[in-house]
């Protein structure tokens, strides 16, 4: 009986050896299984920590994108205000040297470096893909607000808004009637009796616009019409604003980018209407004749100042009236010239007894000022070529402009008497067209702006094909006189458009795209700079950065970029 209970003793041990290697093998596999959740959440922990970390070193740098961009916007305020003490004008149509890859910290870093860049389109052809590196003169636009200070006839300010495209007569007498002051409606234009009808009823604002969005409210104005089809608002054609309905925005696929009525219109564009020193120029119509002639004697020498006021005196004998009625530069004309001669003369001795009855002779140049101005100079065109028979230490003596017709002379000697002298005496100018910078719709709806010299003037861009900076053209095209000088206009034409164009306005807008050496966050922002005012001003500023970059930086900045 003793050898089963000695089986049963082998069979009770064994049982209990295979229970515990079962159990040890299920702890076993339960701290794999604990090992490797904890090793998964090591993981995760891990990639969420990098990807923390990874979006944080993005934000940091787009926000250090944002602050280069921001960096780039005070630049230029900076560099405006000290713009006209350069010994050399400064190149701020396209400068790479001043305005691309501009670093804003350190260049020795480790990690990529921050820095700016200033970009706008080459204003060409629609389907442009040239950039430049420089300001946007927003004296290139028309000026919505200065329309009405030009004077014209209801017709001729009209036809400044018809060359632009999609602008129709509704629209441009509608955008009339919206800024002046008075609640009479132009032939195609509308007024408060319209706009009180509509739901819900507005009236017309009857006062300058503050920015171009309000231009919606005007009747005829849409969406599409203001802004065209730039959805990223670069000023080039991009591939999706050239494939139809494919993609936004919509567009009618014909290989020229629609800017809207925005791309030809501003609210801001004006100049200061001082010498280049900052001094005040002189006004050619100044009323007290020995003033003039003493700031034009210090400033031009005696024959300039001689001349000027002689014609100021007596007239031109060679210089034809622009409206064929007799002297256009003659003040309350009766359209006889001896009429004319005797109510100055009247006039003049007016003057001396209500000044104290001084009748004693003033002499400058040997002529008698006292005798006072009988014409005013509307265009300082006038001047060139003209021949002025004056009485001159008591007879008569024809003097010949020290401007004569040459376009060598001209081009040396214009510069100077556009910076010193001016036809106003006012402090700023608004609204005046940059010839430079316009675009031929623009051009076009100037008053007697004629087809070809708007194609001339469209067709001689400020940048090569390559995109380098032409040599000494920036310096010539400091004044308007490059278009005569170059012979695209003659002297009437010059004297026709002078009042409605200039060679640069002081208003700016800027994009500017922070950026990096090396690949990186982008950001884009827009900016209007006020250099009228001392020191500049910042007058707008929004981020373009949801837009994308919208510009291949490459041309500029060969070596990085975005």
């Amino acid at each position: 009986m003793s050898a089963p209970v000695h089986f049963r003793n082998v069979q009770i041990r064994q049982s209990k050896t295979s229970h515990a290697t079962a159990r040890r093998g299920t702890a076993l596999i339960t701290v794999l299984v604990v090992i490797l959740l904890l090793s998964l959440a090591a993981y995760t922990f891990t990639e969420k920590m990098i990807l923390e970390s990874e979006a944080s070193e993005f934000a940091a740098r787009q926000a250090q994108a944002r602050a280069s961009a921001d960096s780039g916007v005070d630049y230029v305020a900076a560099l405006l205000a000290d713009i006209d003490a350069a010994s050399d004008p400064i190149n701020i149509y396209h400068d790479p040297s001043l305005f691309a890859a501009m670093p804003v910290h350190d260049p020795q870093a480790d990690r990529g470096i921050g820095m700016f860049t200033l970009v706008a389109p080459v204003v060409t052809a629609g389907s442009t893909q040239t950039v430049r590196a420089g300001l946007i003169d927003e004296s290139g636009k028309l000026n919505v607000n200065a329309v009405l200070s030009f004077d014209l006839e209801d017709d001729e300010a009209r036809e400044l808004f018809l060359g632009i495209p999609g602008m129709t007569e509704q629209i441009a007498d509608g955008i009339l009637d919206w800024v002046d002051e008075d609640t009479e409606r132009r032939q195609y234009g509308a007024e408060d009796d319209f706009y009180s009808t509509l739901s819900p009823p507005y009236t017309a604002r009857n006062s300058p616009l503050e920015s171009l969005d309000e231009l919606l409210l005007v009747n005829g104005m849409t969406p599409a019409l203001l802004y065209g089809e730039d959805a990223n608002r670069n000023g080039i054609l991009d591939p999706n604003e050239n494939d139809g309905p494919l993609s936004l925005p919509m567009d009618n696929q014909d290989g020229q980018l629609d800017l809207g009525c925005a791309g030809y219109l501003t609210v801001y564009s004006r100049e200061s209407n001082l010498q280049s020193n900052g001094a005040e120029r002189i006004n050619v119509n100044d009323s007290s004749l020995v003033d003039l002639y003493d700031a034009l004697e210090e400033q031009l020498g005696e024959d300039e100042a001689q001349f000027i006021v002689a014609y100021r005196m007596y007239g031109a004998t060679n210089v034809e009236p622009l409206d064929g009625t007799g002297l256009s530069s003659t003040p309350d004309s009766t359209g006889d010239q001896q009429t004319d001669d005797a109510l100055m003369d009247l006039a003049g001795r007016l003057a001396k007894a209500l000044g104290g009855g001084n009748t004693d002779p003033i002499m400058r140049g040997g002529m008698d000022l006292s005798r006072g101005p009988r014409q005013e100079i509307d265009s300082l065109y006038e001047l060139i070529g003209a021949e002025v028979v004056a009485e001159i230490d008591g007879s008569d003596e024809t003097l010949a402009s020290p401007w004569q017709n040459d376009s060598g002379a001209l081009a040396g000697s214009l510069p100077l008497l556009f910076d010193v002298a001016s036809t106003i005496g006012t402090s700023t100018i608004d609204g005046r067209i940059n010839v430079n910078q316009a675009r031929k719709e623009t051009l076009l709806g100037i008053p007697n702006m004629p087809s070809d010299l708007a194609d001339a003037i469209a067709n001689s861009p400020l940048i090569g094909p390559d995109g380098q900076a032409l040599s000494g053209q920036f310096e010539e095209r400091q004044t308007t006189a490059w278009l005569l000088t170059r012979g695209l206009a003659d002297v009437t034409t010059m004297r026709q458009i002078d009042r409605f164009i200039t060679a640069r306005g002081e208003v700016f807008t800027v994009q500017v795209l922070g950026h990096f050496d090396v690949k990186g966050p982008v950001a884009r922002i827009e900016a209007v700079v006020d250099a009228v005012e001392d020191p500049p001003q910042i007058i707008a500023r929004r981020n373009l950065s949801e837009l994308g970059p919208g510009y291949d930086l490459t041309p500029l900045v060969p070596a990085g970029g975005p």
